[in-house]
């Protein structure tokens, strides 16, 4: 039987400078990114803060994939 931790795929809060870079790498503003809302369970396990980037790693078969979301008020 899988737990259901092993199930949410790893979260992290980038640093400013990390948020920057990622957000540059896409050339697109943090707002454009898709929402993350700073009341979910994972936002409020990292103390994410409004206007801040998550990083969201997914391993789907054998491949690995980074999503990034926007810390919203909500």
């Amino acid at each position: 039987m899988v737990a259901p931790r092993e199930l949410i795929p790893q979260h992290k809060l980038l640093s400013e400078n990390e948020a920057r870079k990622v957000s540059k790498e896409f050339g697109i503003s943090f707002e454009m990114f898709p929402k993350i809302y700073e009341s979910d369970p994972q936002a409020q396990k990292l103390g994410a803060k409004i206007g801040q980037l998550i990083e969201i790693d997914r391993q789907e078969s054998s491949h690995k994939y980074k999503y990034y979301r926007y810390v919203v008020k909500g």
